[in-house]
């Protein structure tokens, strides 16, 4: 089974449907010894194809339209935080706290771009904000005690394991255990009445309301890409956790940014609930559900609605409620030994269970959508991107298809101003017959819009 028929499968699309994926190969694009090149391209296809079949439900169009993927375009999206200029000025991509670091017994990585998990690091360690200090305090403890002592500081740290070791620990099994992509029925809603769009250009999320309550990269990413397919993104975030500029610039286009508390500003989010179709959040499994965000309590308040749920380690398991980001869950299961070299630790040539993640939560969600014109019902999704890593490193087909070679993004990039900046960008790699092109609006910054819908 391809890496799309996989991931389409997981999805619970038809497999009749696969017929209208169309590959441009290019050698050399994501090279690495996991097959990245191949769960890009799948992760991206089996999204642009459901967005194909949804756009076809609400045209009233006869066939699918076909959706293409050039590994050239995935590619560059798979990065598209190193491509972003702002400028002419390049992000910073880490913090230089956020890296691999020599222990007494191993190696561990850290995570410290946000500024409370540099000081929950800090604290830890007992020393000021100094890489020759940090360096000196690691070097004294092992790196288990090291992942325990900043994990219960509220910090982010990852003991450096073999794939093996992975393989034995009990978090594991937990994700491994699970399908793909996890999907459910919440009750029995009517069945969604769609509006019909226009064939050209195809847009299938064409006035679909979404609220996103995500952060950094994977959610993001998904709601990006329903915002390319129309429709009206609005991110929500706390006003006291500013995202990283760079880190929103990349991924807000086609979105609007506002700030609430979601206690304070309760009657404001309630009443952006009561118009959405779509609740996208990216936080710790269980964290919001005391602010009546689980998917049971969303559905109850608003019945019909998809609630698309994304996390690091997933929802089950001892280290459910831990926080993680891409470079941790690539050093905790095995993949960084898998790509690193002698006994240097190494790294996948993008954060690719981030980015793939993000085009499944997306692809669930329009294929959800899709689902509830004909059969009603509220719905949830559910990803992890321990779980994707599991598939790159346990289930991904290679393939030994032979093409052009990938002789670098310039053909996938573009440029436009904003209301940040002059912005160079990657553009989006979702590819459907009469589809968007680019995005309808830039980012703007964050948090200046205001809460409510377009």
């Amino acid at each position: 089974m391809t890496g799309v028929e996989f991931a389409w499968s997981a999805l619970g699309g038809d497999p009749a449907l696969l017929s209208r994926v169309s590959t441009v190969v290019r050698e050399g694009a994501l090279r690495a010894r996991l097959p990245v090149r191949e769960l890009a391209r799948a992760c991206v296809g089996a999204c642009a194809l459901a967005g194909a079949e949804l756009g076809a439900r609400r045209a009233g169009l006869g066939q699918v339209p076909g959706v293409r993927v050039d590994d050239g375009a995935v590619a560059t999206a798979f990065v598209s935080e190193r491509h972003l200029l702002v400028d002419g000025r390049a992000p910073i991509m880490f913090a230089p706290l956020s890296r691999f670091w020599r222990t007494a017994d191993g190696w561990v990585r850290t995570h410290a771009n946000y500024p409370h998990h540099r000081a929950r690091l800090l604290g830890t360690l007992g020393v000021p904000e100094d890489v020759a200090l940090v360096e000196a305090a690691l070097a004294e403890r092992s790196a288990l005690e090291v992942e325990e002592a900043v994990y219960a500081a509220g910090g982010l740290a990852v003991a450096l394991r073999t794939p093996a070791e992975w393989a034995a620990h009990e978090q594991a099994a937990a994700p491994a255990e699970r399908p793909l992509v996890e999907r459910g029925r919440l009750d029995e809603a009517h069945a969604r009445v769609l509006s019909p769009v226009d064939p050209a250009p195809l847009l299938p999320a064409a006035g679909l309301r979404v609220l996103d309550l995500t952060r950094v990269i994977a959610g993001p990413v998904a709601t990006r890409t329903l915002a390319l397919l129309g429709a009206d993104v609005l991110r929500v975030d706390p006003p006291q956790l500013p995202e990283l500029p760079d880190q929103h610039a990349d991924t807000g286009f086609g979105k609007r940014s506002t700030r609430l508390d979601l206690t304070a500003d309760r009657a404001a989010f309630e009443e952006l609930l009561t118009a959405a179709d779509v609740v996208v959040t990216g936080y710790r499994p269980g964290v919001l559900d005391r602010f009546g965000l689980s998917p049971e309590a969303l559905a109850e308040r608003r019945p019909g609605v998809v609630v698309a749920q994304l996390s690091a380690w997933g929802a089950y398991g001892p280290w459910k409620g831990r926080r993680g980001f891409d470079s941790l869950v690539q050093a905790a299961t095995g993949i960084a030994v898998i790509e690193g070299w002698v006994d240097q630790p190494g790294a996948l040539p993008a954060q690719a269970l981030d980015h793939g993640t993000g085009y499944l939560l997306a692809a669930a969600v329009l294929r959800a959508l899709t689902e509830q014109s004909y059969d009603g019902g509220s719905r949830f999704v559910r990803l992890a991107l321990a779980r994707t890593a599991a598939w790159l490193t346990d289930g991904m087909p290679a393939d030994t298809a032979e093409g052009a070679a990938y002789d670098g993004p310039e053909p996938w990039l573009a440029e436009r101003d904003s209301g940040i900046g002059r912005l160079r960008y990657a553009r989006s790699p979702v590819a459907l017959a009469g589809g968007p092109v680019d995005w309808a609006r830039p980012p703007g910054p964050w948090g200046s819009d205001p809460a409510r819908w377009a």
